[in-house]
């Protein structure tokens, strides 16, 4: 039970995160930072956002104030405030208090309002404008905590316990709570004794400060910044999006201007996990070391505006799609929703409904939409052919194609986007199949209901079909990582039956995934490497698409080594003490090296001719 609820906390912050994790041992809050332990606190007002006023004095009462400074849209600060309301409630009638405080510069008072109540926060939550208290504080992240004696002196500052964090990856959970800094502290305040950790290091959400921006500089957001964001962040930093914040609007984005520098500089966003040496991609998010230098200098000026008129036109998305367009169609995998249970594991859930196709459909764009992001993990789309594909599959087999990757749709996993076909290429959805949605729920701690979807765009009725698309790997389930092994190699090999046309590459593992790296021997006696990822993120699965299809001659041999740290050292390995095998849950592994490649539509029987037209009636959703 205990590896359930750990898992579904690490693949829900998969969704949350748009900076990264680590749980840390105590050490000073800030590197080089003078200890903030021992200061006292001068009287301050600030009001709610109410608009009432709350004073530093009107805690006089109190033994022990907890002063958290919080923001709306960091995760770690949406994560911790309900269990500092639960601290709260539970050491009330001990004479400790709670009080939040917002000093981000971006986040409005409806935005805070929003915060406590989605929160359940009942104790005050103010609002520092100006960053004033923060100053007098020292704070510099989000979530913060000081704790304060009945003289108003800081006796502990840090975090609140060592749960969750940030550092390299899109998310990061330990598996579970070793210990509660804060908790701590107050335990041995309310003793009597001295805090024998009074200050911890901290990961979070930097502060959005007022700064004074330098006017006369060369990089403005409305020049050169309002641009990088677009070509580099927005795809997820939008309204319904996976990112937790917009960067759309320049108040946005000057408030997070320090965090962004940093997760940049840390080489955490944009999530980008290939090796530069090996490939080139056409969906690389790696940003031009211009750019990057453009976004370090606009932070060192404070972060200027510029002039407005020197704005570019706002980029335009498919309301909450990645997809380039309008999906043709979008299938439903059922008319009621699944009701994943608040905790436990869930099995692999199968929905098959048939979408009443008549004729041949050929998808150029397909997405997985997940309903419920908090719950769904991975959606996989195949395909139930009908009886009359038997010979079509002979065909495959006669050709050298495993004819499973014919049946395999589209996929969703933290981070996948959508692949968009080339020219005469798509794949095939044969009249009369049925779709089969494979989906894999992790519960989150509370009860939840999801319907997903899938969005499928056609090719355009005039175009010739030339290749087949599918999906397929070189992978294995016949390993064991032993316990405590830090460097695990597992390697898969695959030698290509007949000319391939390699379209992109997507590494999958779980959580004690290391590294993956995809080599192809040649005929002639070449040697390539595909792609290296040396730091594979569970938490954010990428396909890598080809700036060009590659060709892998018949005879090729495409070779995937992977490796596992399944050691203590992996703060998200469930159990450094298990074997490790091949399984479907999130504390078993995986080892596929998957690829996209084409093939001659001839291949499997078929001739190349228009795609033909598209449905016109949307079918619905019908659970077999």
């Amino acid at each position: 039970m205990r590896r359930a609820s750990a898992i579904a906390l690490v693949l829900s912050l998969a969704l949350l995160f748009a900076v990264p994790v680590v749980a840390e041992s105590p050490a000073s809050a800030e590197e080089g930072a003078d200890s903030l332990v021992g200061r006292k606190i001068e009287p301050f007002a600030l009001a709610d956002f109410r608009g009432k006023e709350h004073k530093l004095d009107d805690f006089a009462d109190k033994k022990i104030l907890v002063v958290a400074f919080l923001g709306t849209e960091c995760p770690l600060a949406k994560l911790y405030a309900p269990r500092l309301q639960k601290m709260s409630q539970e050491l009330a009638d001990q004479g400790v208090a709670f009080i939040g405080i917002n000093s981000n510069r971006q986040d409005s008072i409806t935005e805070l309002a929003a915060h406590v109540r989605r929160s359940g926060i009942e104790f005050p939550v103010l609002k520092d404008v100006g960053n004033h208290v923060a100053d007098q504080f020292g704070a510099t992240r989000t979530p913060e905590v000081f704790v304060l004696d009945v003289d108003r002196v800081v006796r502990y500052h840090g975090r609140i316990d060592s749960q969750y964090s940030f550092d390299y990856g899109v998310g990061y959970v330990a598996p579970e709570l070793e210990r509660s800094d804060l908790g701590a502290a107050l335990e041995e305040l309310l003793a009597g004794k001295e805090v024998s950790v009074a200050e911890t290091e901290l990961k979070g959400c930097i502060i959005g400060r007022v700064r004074e921006t330098q006017e006369k500089t060369d990089v403005t957001y409305s020049n050169q910044i309002a641009r990088i964001m677009q070509r580099r962040c927005q795809e997820c930093h939008r309204e319904e999006q996976i990112a937790p914040f917009s960067l759309t609007e320049y108040d946005e984005v000057a408030g997070w201007g320090e965090m962004i520098a940093e997760v940049i500089r840390e080489q955490r966003m944009p999530p980008w996990h290939a090796d530069p040496k090996y490939g080139h991609f056409s969906n690389e998010l790696r940003l031009t070391k211009e750019e990057e230098q453009q976004v370090y200098a606009w932070v060192e000026a404070g972060c200027p505006e510029g002039d407005p008129a020197d704005l570019p036109e706002p980029r335009e998305f498919v309301e909450g799609w990645f997809l380039p367009q309008e999906p043709d169609m979008i299938i439903q995998m059922s008319d009621e929703p699944f009701e994943c249970p608040a905790e436990g594991v869930v099995d692999y859930q199968y929905f098959v409904v048939d979408p009443g196709f008549k004729e041949d459909k050929w998808i150029k764009m397909a997405e997985c939409m997940p309903g419920n992001r908090q719950v769904v993990h991975h959606i996989v789309v195949f395909l139930q052919l009908p009886k009359g594909e038997q010979e079509t599959l002979k065909k495959a087999r006669d050709s050298g194609i495993d004819f499973r990757s014919l049946s395999l749709l589209e996929g969703y996993a933290p981070g996948t986007r959508p692949m968009v076909y080339p020219d005469g290429m798509a794949k095939r959805i044969p009249a009369g199949a049925k779709l089969v949605f494979n989906m894999h729920y992790t519960p989150n701690g509370s009860p939840q209901k999801d319907i997903s979807s899938i969005g499928l765009v056609f090719a355009d009725e005039d175009e010739v079909i030339t290749h087949v698309a599918a999906t397929t790997n070189t992978g294995t389930h016949d390993f064991e990582i032993p316990p405590n092994d830090p460097n695990h190699r597992v390697v898969a090999k695959k030698e290509m039956a007949q000319d391939t046309l390699l379209l992109s590459l997507y590494p999958h593992m779980h959580l004690r995934g290391k590294s993956m790296k995809y080599e192809v021997n040649y005929p002639d006696g070449r040697h390539e490497v595909l792609i290296d990822v040396p730091r594979y993120d569970f938490n954010w699965q990428i396909y890598y698409v080809l700036s060009e299809p590659k060709l892998l001659p018949a005879g090729s041999e495409m070779t995937v080594t992977a490796y596992y740290d399944n050691s203590a050292d992996n703060l998200a390995n469930p159990d450094p003490d298990d074997a490790v095998t091949y399984g479907p849950q999130t504390w078993d592994e995986m080892m596929y090296g998957w690829y996209t490649a084409a093939f001659p539509v001839e291949s499997i029987g078929l001739e190349q001719s228009p795609a033909g037209p598209k449905p016109t009636d949307k079918p619905a959703a019908a659970g077999d």
